[in-house]
Formats: structure tokens, C-alpha cells, sequence
């Protein structure tokens, strides 16, 4: 059973994951339910789970096509091996995002359910109104990376915590260590490596401007 979270950490995790999902402006977002704000996390995260286990299905083929439809070499049977083994690593991604979609219904009952809903809002509403400066930021800290180019889940885990130290009084420690947190989640070890690395770069850009 999924154990009690502080109720802004559930927060800033359902905002992530609903983010590309609750749109509009302040007023509207004041009509967005708690029940729409998992509903639209869930569906992001299956989507997710649905498209790294067609990515893990065709590198499968691709490694069975290698080892049963081509003369079998060393190198090509390297390969064959690297595929299915990518096809692994994704696959058991898959699993544990949708293990995430399954508990976070329960981690929400069992959190401040108030609290919750409007730290995703504030966060959400934060983000939508300030994205461009947000984003004018994190590029100035990228070194050789444009924004657009992260993958989305890097770069929305990047603006929540941009947002949460410019515009919400969070702790910078506080602010990078959650980022970390669901990058580790949602990322992958190059992922969260990268995400701590550009934060920590922006929190000693703005102290020397």
C-alpha cells in the first residue's frame, strides 16, 4: 500500500504529469477538480506507458530480425543483444509507470486532498503564466542544449522548479532536490544526473545576477 507523502510532493507530481494537459487561464483553472487533475495525470502516464512498450516491441523485432534473418556474426549478434536488451530496460520502465498510475489514485486519498489540488494549481497556473521567462532562464543555463530539444518530461521537471524558486519561495535545496526526486521517477540516471546539474548552474546564475 502506497505510504502518506507530504502533500506538496504529491502536488508537484501531479502537476508534472497533468501539466501538458490542464490548460487555460486563472479562472478556469479555479473549476479544475482534484478527480481531473488525476484523471489527466493517469491518461499521461498510460500514454507514456504506451508508447515506450511500442518503442520496447519494435527493438525486439529489430534484434529478432538480426539473429534469425542474417548470417549470424559476431557483430550482428552484438547488436541483436543490445537491442533486446534495450527492449528489457524499456519494458520494465513501462511496468513501473504504470505501477505509478495504478497507486496514485490511493497516495491521493491519503494525502490533504485541499492541499494537494491547489499546490498543483499554483504550480500549473505558475507555469502558464510566466512560461516564457521560465523558459528564457533554463536557456540561459543550458550549456550546448536548447530546451526544446530535452526530452518533455526533463523540460516540464525543469520549469517546476525554476517556477517554485523564482515565483514561490521554495528553497532553491528544496526545489532541486524534489526535481531530482521525479526525475528519477520519470527520467532515467542520465535524466536526473542532467536536471540536477542545470539547476544548480540557475541557482548560481541568478545569485550573480
Amino acid at each position: 500500500m502506497p505510504s502518506r507523502q507530504q502533500p506538496r510532493r504529491i502536488a508537484r507530481e501531479l502537476a508534472l504529469l497533468s501539466l501538458s494537459q490542464i490548460k487555460g487561464k486563472a479562472e478556469k483553472l479555479d473549476k479544475v477538480e482534484l478527480n481531473d487533475l488525476t484523471l489527466a495525470a493517469i491518461r499521461a502516464l498510460t500514454s507514456e506507458v504506451q508508447d515506450t512498450l511500442e518503442t520496447a516491441s519494435s527493438e525486439v523485432k529489430r534484434g529478432h530480425n538480426q539473429l534469425f534473418q542474417y548470417e549470424i556474426k559476431a557483430t550482428t549478434l552484438e547488436s541483436a543483444k543490445t537491442m533486446i536488451k534495450d527492449a528489457l530496460t524499456l519494458t520494465q520502465e513501462a511496468i513501473n509507470r504504470l505501477a505509478n498510475a495504478v497507486e496514485f489514485p490511493e497516495i491521493i486519498q491519503l494525502a490533504s486532498q485541499y492541499e494537494v489540488r491547489e499546490y498543483t494549481l499554483e504550480l500549473i497556473g505558475t507555469i502558464n503564466r510566466r512560461r516564457q521567462e521560465i523558459d528564457q532562464q533554463l536557456e540561459a543555463v543550458l550549456k550546448d542544449w536548447q530546451l526544446r530539444r530535452l526530452a518533455k518530461i526533463d523540460q516540464d521537471i525543469l520549469r517546476l522548479a525554476v517556477a517554485e524558486i523564482l515565483f514561490l519561495d521554495v528553497p532553491e535545496k528544496v526545489a532541486i532536490n524534489e526535481a531530482v526526486e521525479l526525475a528519477k521517477r520519470y527520467s532515467d540516471d542520465d535524466g536526473y544526473r542532467f536536471i540536477n546539474g542545470v539547476l544548480r548552474r540557475f541557482t548560481d546564475h541568478i545569485k550573480k545576477n
